[in-house]
C-alpha cells in the first residue's frame, strides 16, 4: 500500500501554528525571566505569522485536503484571521492582569492560548464530523485547564469543575447526534452527507432524531437557553482574562461549526432545524435580558448578555431558507456572520476595559466599581461608553447595525412576530447596558485615584473604540466582505 502525501498547503496555518506552539512550550523551559517576556513576544509573534500565513495562502477558492477532512475556502479564511487577531488582542490586554497574578502569569497560559487558538482554527476549516470534534475537544480541553489556572481560587476550580463536567455531557451529545448521522447517511463528511440526503437515500427519521442531538451540542458551545447554565459561572469564577478569551474568539469558531454542520451538511433538514434555532433563540433573548437585569456582577451581566446576544444571532441563520426558497440565504446568513463579528470585537473592548481596572488584588467587575469613571478618566469613560451603546444597540454604533441587518434579514422572510420580540427584548437589555452608563457619568466615583495604563493599552483600546463608533458609521464595508466570504464558500 501507497502513501499518498496530502497537500499540506490548505492546512499551512494550522501546521506554522501547532510547530510554533511546541517550540514556544520547549523554549519556556529554559526562560528565568518571571514576566516570561519571551515567551509573550513568540505567542504574538506567531499569532501574526499565522495571519501571516492565512493571508498568503488564501486563494479564494474551496480546496479539500486529509481526504476530505479539511477544507480551506474564504469563509474559513476570514473568520481565522480574525480568530488570530481577536486572540492578540485578547492577550495583549491581558499582560498587565497576567503580570499582577504570578499564579497564571506563566508559560503554560501562552501555549494553553495557543492550542487553544488552534482548535478554533481546525473547527473553522472542518470539513467532516469527526475534524469538527478533534478541534472541539483541542479548544475545549484547553480553556478547562485555562480556567483552573489560578488553582488557589476556590471560584476558579469550581467554575473549571462546572465547565468539564458540562461540556464533557454536550461533547457526549454532540457525538451521538454524530453518529446517527452517520447511521442514517452512511458517512461523516460533511458534502457528503449533503449529496446523500439531497438523494434521498437517508431514513428521515433516525436523521431528526440524530439532529436534535447535534443541536443540542451546538448550543451548548454557542450557550444559547437551555444549555446556558455553564456561561454565568464560567465567566465569573474564571480569571477576567481568561473570561476576556471564551468571552470572543471561540463564538467565531462556534459560528464557523452551525455553518459547516447545518447549512452545509444538512440544509435538506433546514425546516426542521430551524424551528429548533427559533426555541433557542426566542428563549435565550427572553432569559438572557431578563436576568442581566438582576446582577450587580459585571461579569455575570455580561454572562447574560451573551446568552441574549447569541440568541440574537440565530435569528439570521433561522432565515436562511423559508419553505424551500433559498433567495434571502445570502442575506440571513451574511447578517449573522457580521453579527457575530461585531460581538466579539465589542466584548473584547468591554473585558479589556474590565481588565484595564483591575489591579493587584483587586478585580474591578462590580459595577459598583465603575461609578464615577468619567471623574477618573474621561477618556476611557467615553470608550467603555461607546461599547455599551453598541451593545445595547443605539445607533450610530456597530451593534446597531448588526441588530437592523439581523432583522432586516428576519422581516424579508416573513418572520413579523419573530422580529417584533427581538427588539422588545433589545429593549429590554439596553437597561442594564444604559445602567452602567448611569454609574460612570452620574454617580460619585468611590476611589478618585486616576486611571493609569501603558501607552501600548491605551492605543489599543482607543483603536478599539473608535472600530466600534467607524464600523456603525461605515458597516457597508465588513457587511460586504463577509457576504462574499459566504458567496465563494457555501
Amino acid at each position: 500500500m501507497q502513501f499518498v502525501l496530502p497537500d499540506l498547503r490548505p492546512a499551512s496555518a494550522e501546521l506554522f501554528m501547532l510547530v510554533m506552539a511546541c517550540v514556544i512550550l520547549m523554549v519556556d523551559l529554559f526562560v528565568k525571566d518571571r514576566k516570561r517576556t519571551l515567551t509573550y513576544v513568540l505567542t504574538q509573534l506567531t499569532l501574526v505569522g499565522t495571519a501571516f500565513v492565512i493571508f498568503m495562502t488564501s486563494t479564494g477558492e474551496v480546496a479539500y485536503t486529509f481526504s476530505n477532512l479539511f477544507v480551506d475556502d474564504l469563509m474559513g479564511d476570514l473568520l481565522k484571521l480574525l480568530t488570530c487577531l481577536t486572540v492578540l488582542i485578547v492577550l495583549f490586554y491581558s499582560r498587565g492582569y497576567v503580570l499582577d497574578r504570578p499564579q497564571l502569569g506563566r508559560g503554560e497560559y501562552y501555549t494553553l492560548v495557543l492550542f487553544a487558538t488552534l482548535g478554533m482554527m481546525v473547527m473553522i476549516s472542518a470539513n467532516h464530523f469527526l475534524t469538527i470534534y478533534l478541534g472541539l475537544e483541542l479548544l475545549s480541553l484547553s480553556l478547562y485547564a485555562l480556567v483552573a489556572l489560578n488553582r488557589d481560587s476556590v471560584r476558579a476550580t469550581e467554575a473549571a469543575m462546572k465547565y468539564f463536567v458540562l461540556g464533557a455531557l454536550a461533547s457526549g451529545l454532540l457525538l451521538y447526534g454524530m453518529s446517527m448521522i452517520y447511521g442514517a447517511t452512511g458517512t461523516l463528511e460533511i458534502t457528503a452527507v449533503s449529496d446523500a440526503l439531497m438523494q434521498g437515500q437517508a431514513n428521515r427519521s433516525i436523521l431528526v432524531f440524530g439532529l436534535v442531538f447535534l443541536v443540542a451540542g451546538i448550543a451548548f458551545k454557542l450557550g444559547v437557553v437551555p444549555f446556558h447554565m455553564w456561561i454565568p459561572d464560567v465567566y465569573h469564577g474564571a480569571p477576567t482574562a481568561i473570561t476576556l478569551l471564551i468571552a470572543s474568539a471561540p463564538k467565531l469558531a462556534a459560528f464557523a461549526i452551525v455553518m459547516r454542520m447545518l447549512v452545509s451538511g444538512l440544509v435538506v433538514l433546514a425546516a426542521d432545524w430551524q424551528m429548533m434555532l427559533i426555541v433557542l433563540s426566542v428563549l435565550s433573548m427572553a432569559i438572557g435580558n431578563l436576568a442581566a437585569i438582576a446582577q450587580t456582577n459585571l461579569k455575570r451581566m455580561l454572562a447574560y448578555s451573551a446568552i441574549s446576544h447569541m440568541g440574537f444571532m440565530l435569528l439570521g441563520l433561522v432565515t436562511g431558507i423559508v419553505g424551500g426558497d433559498a433567495r434571502f440565504a445570502l442575506n440571513a446568513y451574511s447578517s449573522a456572520m457580521f453579527y457575530v463579528v461585531t460581538y466579539v470585537l465589542t466584548s473584547a473592548g468591554t473585558f479589556g476595559m474590565i481588565l484595564l481596572l483591575a489591579r493587584a488584588g483587586f478585580e474591578s467587575e462590580e459595577l459598583e466599581d465603575f461609578k464615577g469613571l468619567n471623574k477618573r478618566s474621561p477618556w476611557f469613560a467615553a470608550v467603555m461608553m461607546m461599547m455599551m451603546f453598541s451593545m445595547a444597540g443605539v445607533p450610530f454604533f456597530v451593534g446597531f447595525f448588526a441588530k437592523f441587518s439581523v432583522l432586516q434579514a428576519v422581516v424579508a422572510a416573513g418572520y413579523l412576530w419573530l422580529a417584533i420580540a427581538a427588539v422588545l427584548f433589545s429593549l429590554i437589555g439596553a437597561f442594564y447596558y444604559l445602567r452602567v452608563v448611569k454609574l460612570m457619568y452620574f454617580d460619585q466615583p468611590k476611589d478618585l485615584t486616576p486611571v493609569t495604563a501603558t501607552v501600548g493599552n491605551k492605543v489599543l483600546m482607543s483603536a478599539n473604540g473608535l472600530a466600534v463608533a467607524l464600523l456603525g458609521i461605515f458597516p457597508q464595508a465588513l457587511m460586504s466582505i463577509c457576504a462574499v466570504a459566504l458567496l465563494r464558500s457555501l
